[in-house]
């Protein structure tokens, strides 16, 4: 079985490696980045898919600079959307089975429930506008395809929040948080196994899926458990949004209902407090 990753050398392609390294089965992989192919050229993207047969696609290639897409909006189009149009084109055409990273930010966040898969999305930022508009291309184009939904994704690679505040608080003595936006931080490396399940049983449940871990928290909370589990000291202050404004919106509640990949994959969820402990963990074994 043949497997490619785009968008491999991201932070879920290096999760995606790491947990790859513990399947005995014959699967192979194949970690690409935009370096190696460039998914927003739909020829460039045909002829690598004529080179080789592939199982699976997992596209892991995003366009994620939230507030940058704001004003690079052509940019945010071409990979999130037109990317994923090119790739699921071609996955049609060579009966390759298509595994989608999209976002919990298609949603606007003004409900006060877990969001399901059948609720209309409203992104509020070109970063949620262009990942829904590559989810409905997928939709249009295939039907042999998974797309997973997840929201605030962290790890021992690349940048994200959970390094971001270690690193802020080697150099201050206080940080401000936002306190009014809720979600549930997600451990890529759980994301990566769940992937992997997908493929391991051979799973025919095509759709769309939210995955984040469970529980809730605002990104005080998250920044909160962070330092606490680091013990690491320092003052720390909650803000509303209105205090640190950013060029793009955020959705204000964005926690997602799992019901259906629990029910549907067979699996357990951890709860983000115990992956995050986890995560940890792996960051101080890279020091």
């Amino acid at each position: 079985m043949n497997i490619l990753v785009v968008g491999g050398k991201g932070q879920l392609g290096q999760c995606i490696q790491d947990v790859s390294k513990n399947i005995t089965d014959n699967i192979s992989f194949e970690f690409i980045d935009y370096t190696e192919l460039d998914i927003t050229n739909p020829k460039a993207v045909t002829a690598y898919f004529n080179q080789k047969k592939y199982n699976y696609c997992i596209n892991c290639a995003a366009y994620t600079a939230v507030d940058k897409a704001e004003t690079e909006t052509e940019l945010a189009y071409q990979v999130n959307a037109i990317g994923a149009k090119n790739l699921a084109v071609a996955c049609k055409n060579n009966n390759t089975i298509l595994i989608h990273i999209s976002t919990d930010f298609v949603f606007e966040g003004t409900v006060n429930r877990p969001y399901v898969e059948t609720d209309k999305p409203n992104p509020i930022s070109v970063y949620g506008a262009t990942k829904l508009a590559g989810e409905r291309f997928i939709e249009e184009e295939m039907n042999n395809y998974f797309i997973l939904r997840t929201a605030w994704l962290y790890s021992k690679y690349a940048n994200n929040f959970m390094k971001t505040m270690l690193k802020l608080a080697q150099d201050r003595d206080e940080l401000k948080i936002i306190a009014d936006q809720y979600g549930t931080p997600t451990y890529a490396k759980d994301l990566a196994l769940v992937i992997l399940k997908i493929i391991e049983i051979g799973s025919t449940k095509y759709g769309l899926y939210h995955y984040s871990n469970t529980g809730e928290a605002s990104w005080y909370d998250f920044a909160k458990e962070i330092f606490s589990l680091s013990n690491t000291t320092i003052k720390l202050g909650a803000i509303p949004t209105s205090e640190y404004p950013t060029p793009a919106k955020r959705p204000k509640y964005s926690i997602m209902d799992k019901t259906k990949i629990k029910t549907n994959l067979g699996i357990q969820i951890p709860n983000w407090k115990i992956s995050l402990q986890h995560a940890l963990k792996a960051l101080r074994e890279s020091d």
